[in-house]
């Protein structure tokens, strides 16, 4: 069991992807996506392995829980600065985390 002071220390916050691409030379097939993550931090971006369900162009405008506050990670030669979140299906393929309601970008899940 972890306390409220743990769980807080994950910065999960709410962003609209703006843009995308496909991650080509990678062993394992990835997308890259820009997420506005609202005034405060602005838009970032990262690497999803998420292409087995997900074309890029049906990602732009849906919003996304990313986790903002790892420190950044070079994937070949792009660097990875938020972690898009989802859960895997009974074949391990990523789907993404939804939400349910159109939220502000940059709010903070509590």
């Amino acid at each position: 069991m972890i306390t409220w002071d743990n769980f807080i220390k994950i910065d999960f916050r709410a962003g609209t992807v703006i843009k995308t691409e496909p991650f080509e030379g990678l062993k394992k097939p990835a997308i890259k996506v820009w997420v506005d993550l609202g005034p405060d931090l602005g838009v970032k971006k990262s690497s999803a392995q998420i292409s087995r369900l997900y074309h890029p162009d049906e990602l732009l405008g849906r919003q996304v829980v990313c986790v903002v506050n790892f420190p950044p990670k070079q994937i070949a030669h792009f660097i990875s600065e938020v972690l898009v979140t989802g859960f895997p299906d009974e074949e391990g393929n990523v789907v993404l985390t939804s939400i349910e309601r159109k939220v502000p970008n940059g709010s903070r899940l509590f």
